[in-house]
């Protein structure tokens, strides 16, 4: 590990478990544990649970768990060594990292740094004559310089390698400017500039550093993309961020606005809307979506009000709704964008606009009439039918109550008929979902992404498995006996071999089983099944017992795939024989 394991102990030792995630999570004592809503996952019961003896945490909804380190890496969106530098700060420790620095965080860094100067670039070609071009056109836009300098705002030379000669000049090289993702190779093995005459916004992620770009073509260019983006990088993930949440996260305890573009998000935190931020890539996604649940309570939808746009808005609805989040939707007139009708009406016309934000279902109600010739007999059954459906999906039942009656009264229908068909569309639903539930028990999948995909096929040596490295996690002095009796090719799981082959190392260097030391070499998700191994109870009281029989297991399930084997060598053997006696036959027929 790149930072030094007394230090890692030090900084964990001064950033006590349950008073970190209590400052997240909202815990209440249950025994020796606490429990509280999972901040990973939408839930109503509290199934996320610290365990202040071990210093651990788990989830037994999602999955998720871990150490300190691994929770701050989850909610604050970092990596494991970026996550106990998180609390290394906190905590007030000076990290001297050791002369054998990782070498994917090196990486990191240079990335990093690279980004930095890039943005620093690109704003100076834009502060130039070479990018009056870009200037003039943001200017033209309504941007002010204060507002172009505190984005960052750039602009990339209509050149193939001006950025190139740039970050050689400071000693970069070129396969580091490729890692970070600003420079490109061609088919014919030469590299040159990814982004050539764009206007450029840095994206900058919560702790304040540049992880990406992008870059907007010039109107009227004749450029295969109106944008292009910097793609997953060591340091980013166009999944897990949104432009303008460095600024947003401030300021948004009541609300965050989301937009379609860059340029809305920077046009509305210049009129004062600070907390708005916008999606990036082609769709909004979950991980967004989590990582917006962190710091509001309410999600304002303003995506544009063409056909493509009202798509965008049900599909940010379905993904938010997993998140506990309220969602409001405004509807901008005319069909402009937030900017365009800033610009035309100013911003106190666009904060009442934001003041009458419409619920998400009330919006879907309005758009889903907009076909629909609701002055004939068939268009009002058209529409209502549609109008149950979305109803139905409302989970509150004072939002159901409240909708029935509006439209039953509207357009003039019993409200028994219409409450009626929104309880059998529920039904109907909830008994589908139901057989659904039912049969993921009776036919359980095993995804490939799985931690355990092996125990399907050999259920009883992955369990057996998962006895020892949970007896091991609490008894490490029981690790000689292990080693004595079984090796870690015996593992039918990648997951539980590596896990002991971890044990393995850190025995002969003396040192604990803490979960830090797997933390930073194992997934999100397998530190979550460590975990829930940790605090499992498997052993019970008969620890010693319970590995000495799953040792027994692995070792006549290993004799059992080894024999299997070899009938199988045998037969493949006898059958090749025969082969050559037919073939030998066959040639001295000839």
């Amino acid at each position: 590990m790149a930072i030094p394991a007394d230090i890692v102990n030090e900084i964990k030792y001064r950033n006590d478990i349950e008073s970190v995630i209590s400052s997240y999570v909202e815990l209440k004592r249950r025994g020796k544990n606490l429990v509280g809503l999972c901040p990973f996952h939408n839930e109503k019961t509290p199934s996320f649970t610290v365990y202040p003896e071990n210093g651990s945490f788990y989830c037994f909804g999602c999955g998720a768990g871990g150490d300190v380190f691994s929770f701050i890496k989850l909610i604050e969106n970092l990596d494991y060594a970026d996550a106990i530098r998180f609390l290394a700060e906190k905590s007030g420790i000076n990290i001297i990292e050791s002369a054998t620095d990782n070498s994917l965080q090196k990486v990191r860094n240079t990335i990093y740094d690279i980004n930095r100067e890039t943005a620093r670039f690109f704003h100076s070609v834009l502060m130039s004559d070479e990018g009056k071009w870009a200037r003039e056109y943001l200017l033209s836009r309504g941007l002010t310089l204060k507002t172009i300098n505190h984005f960052g705002l750039g602009a990339a030379p209509d050149k193939w390698d001006s950025l190139l000669n740039h970050l050689k000049s400071l000693g970069y090289s070129i396969s580091d400017m490729v890692a970070a993702n600003v420079v490109s190779k061609s088919n014919k093995g030469s590299y040159y500039d990814r982004f050539r005459k764009r206007v450029m916004f840095p994206i900058i992620n919560v702790r304040g550093r540049v992880v990406a770009f992008s870059g907007r073509a010039m109107p009227g260019e004749d450029k295969s993309a109106k944008y292009i983006n910097t793609s997953d990088t060591l340091v980013y993930k166009k999944s897990e961020n949104l432009f303008g949440i460095n600024f947003a996260k401030n300021c948004c305890e009541e609300r965050i606005i989301l937009v379609e573009g860059n340029m809305d998000v920077v046009s509305l935190h210049q009129a004062g809307f600070e907390n708005t931020v916008a999606a990036l890539g082609t769709a909004f996604t979950a991980d967004e979506a989590k990582l917006l649940s962190r710091y509001t309570k309410e999600i304002v939808l303003t995506l544009d009000a063409d056909a493509a746009g009202q798509k965008a808005v049900r599909r940010a609805g379905e993904i938010l709704k997993d998140t506990g989040l309220n969602v409001r939707v405004i509807v901008v007139p005319d069909g402009k964008d937030p900017d365009e009708y800033i610009k035309k009406n100013g911003p106190e016309r666009f904060k009442a606009l934001l003041e009458g934000a419409v619920s998400e279902i009330e919006y879907k109600l309005l758009t889903a009439v907009e076909d629909i010739d609701v002055n004939t007999d068939d268009g009002k059954v058209k529409y209502l039918s549609r109008a149950a459906d979305i109803i139905a999906d409302t989970p509150d039942p004072i939002a159901r109550d409240l909708y029935i009656s509006r439209l039953s009264d509207k357009y003039g229908i019993q409200r028994s008929t219409l409450e009626n068909r929104v309880k059998e569309i529920r039904r109907q639903k909830a008994k589908t979902k139901r057989r659904q539930e039912i049969n993921k028990i009776i036919n359980p999948r095993f995804e490939k992404s799985s931690v355990l995909p092996e125990k399907n096929a050999y259920p009883a040596a992955v369990a057996a498995e998962e006895n020892i490295i949970a007896v091991l996690l609490s008894h490490p002095d029981f690790t000689d006996y292990a080693k004595d009796n079984i090796t870690p090719d015996m593992f039918i799981s990648s997951v539980n071999r590596r896990a002991f082959e971890r044990m393995l190392e850190l025995s002969l260097e003396g040192l604990d089983y803490d979960l830090s030391l797997f933390g930073e070499i194992f997934s999100g998700e397998e530190m979550g099944y460590i975990t829930s191994l940790l605090n499992g109870n498997k052993s019970g009281d008969n620890s010693l017992t319970v590995l000495k029989d799953s040792i027994r297991v692995i070792n006549d399930e290993s004799l059992k795939r080894k024999s299997i084997d070899s009938a199988k060598k045998s037969t493949d053997d006898w059958a090749e024989n025969i082969k050559k006696i037919i073939d030998n036959k066959n040639k001295g027929d000839k």
